[in-house]
């Protein structure tokens, strides 16, 4: 293990990278597959199109390298150089072991730490935290940090279930993260909570080991009888119950209260304010949450990088995307005031203050 340092230092993203997939599907693309209509959608999510991996050629894996070779180049280093690895995503290659070994492999990398982080949408500034703390405390000094998704493979393509899958996109971001010699540069804090008391309100229950035992009695469709006890089942597959499931008015009550508060608390840790800020980087969940937070908070549209009309939900790999296509078109520039805020199922919500 690396010496310790008394000293703590910050971190700093030294290079970002993003990777969407070629295919671009349509609003007017899904309704082939369920009653739709792009009016329908763009009002209550503001979604215009989205990414879709290829089915059997690319994985969440496989995207997420793709970022991080772009995010790697960009940072200086090769990646022989990093020396942990975090992975965010809730669609991993396999049920395990999870993705973070997969990069590690994929690149040839040394024989490095590698974590996995389940948070959902709040995952990629979750992981940000982790590898932020691994940074100040001196144990590593090159972290890859991925956020990538492949939700396409399991969602529900039909009219029974279009209030979800008409949200959600595929795509990967990634950052490395280095020790930062000017304390006044980087990661300035995080903020990270949760409430599980509304875990099955965005849940995807099967397969799963729970027997139902969180499950029955809080889903009204949901066949208890039918399920039994079985991780995987064809009653599983008939009721449509291997689909993640939502409560999306629900969500979005919680959503609109958490976000601002993450935010402020965020700026207030650090004894600022809301005028201090130059940009937000929210998590892309639904445009209309976004515009939400920014009228309660009072920011102006050039406070605010949305790019959810062209992706869709990315879940974890949405903040990093959004991220990286915001410092391309030369949004970000040195010494400006960002906030990175997620919330998402579980709930979980997160915020991360950073000084570019």
């Amino acid at each position: 293990m690396p010496e310790m340092k008394n000293q703590l230092k910050t971190a700093k993203i030294a290079g970002i990278g993003m990777y969407v997939p070629s295919n671009v599907f349509t609003n007017e693309d899904l309704k082939q597959y369920m009653d739709t209509s792009d009016e329908w959608i763009q009002e209550r999510t503001g979604i215009k199109e989205r990414r879709y991996a290829d089915r059997t050629k690319e994985t969440t894996t496989t995207m997420g390298v793709e970022a991080a070779k772009i995010a790697i180049e960009r940072a200086g280093i090769t990646a022989a150089d990093i020396d942990f690895v975090v992975f965010a995503t809730l669609s991993p290659d396999y049920y395990f072991p999870g993705c973070g070994v997969l990069v590690q492999r994929a690149l040839k990398m040394k024989e490095v730490g590698a974590l996995d982080i389940r948070n959902q949408c709040s995952g990629f500034v979750y992981a940000l935290s982790v590898a932020d703390q691994f940074i100040r405390t001196g144990m590593y000094k090159n972290i890859l940090v991925i956020g990538a998704e492949k939700h396409s493979f399991g969602i529900d393509f039909s009219t029974r279930g279009r209030n979800i899958s008409v949200i959600f996109g595929d795509g990967a971001g990634a950052v490395v993260l280095q020790p930062s010699s000017n304390p006044q540069q980087g990661i300035l804090s995080t903020h990270l909570h949760s409430d599980g008391n509304s875990a099955e309100i965005l849940a995807m229950y099967n397969p799963g080991t729970h027997a139902n035992h969180w499950v029955e009695n809080k889903v009204a469709d949901y066949d208890d009888a039918a399920m039994g006890e079985m991780f995987m089942s064809h009653q599983m597959i008939d009721h449509a119950q291997n689909f993640p499931t939502m409560d999306g008015p629900a969500v979005f009550k919680k959503a609109i209260v958490k976000f601002p508060e993450v935010i402020q608390e965020a700026l207030a840790a650090n004894q600022l304010s809301i005028a201090d800020l130059n940009l937000l980087i929210p998590h892309q969940a639904n445009l209309r949450i976004a515009q939400f937070v920014q009228q309660k908070l009072k920011l102006r549209d050039d406070q605010v990088y949305n790019n959810i009309q062209k992706y869709g939900n990315t879940t974890a790999a949405s903040v990093p995307i959004a991220l990286c296509e915001a410092w391309q078109e030369g949004k970000i520039k040195e010494g400006d005031l960002l906030c990175l805020a997620a919330f998402g199922s579980g709930f979980t919500w997160a915020s991360a203050l950073i000084k570019w």
